[in-house]
């Protein structure tokens, strides 16, 4: 059982690895953190296609992780 769970924890750790690395910058260099300040101040419009799939993959591959860490720490005791 405790391979198992080792084993699904190495495969998401790579899985969000993977996810953090295809999404894109909030910002490009100096230009992007002036001018990224007002989009977030005035920009209303929430990420949409896949820069939302991505983001919330993300999340729930980060929760997954936590959850079998956890899960492996309480099985090895």
């Amino acid at each position: 059982m405790a391979s198992f769970v080792n084993i699904l924890l190495v495969i998401d750790a790579v899985i969000m690895i993977v996810l953090v690395l295809l999404q894109s910058g909030k910002s490009a260099g100096l230009s992007g953190a002036i001018s990224g300040g007002a989009e977030q101040l005035f920009g209303k419009q929430k990420a949409r296609g896949i820069d939302l799939v991505l983001h919330r993959a993300t999340i729930v591959a980060g929760v997954l992780f936590f959850v079998l860490a956890f899960l492996s720490a309480f099985i090895l005791q």
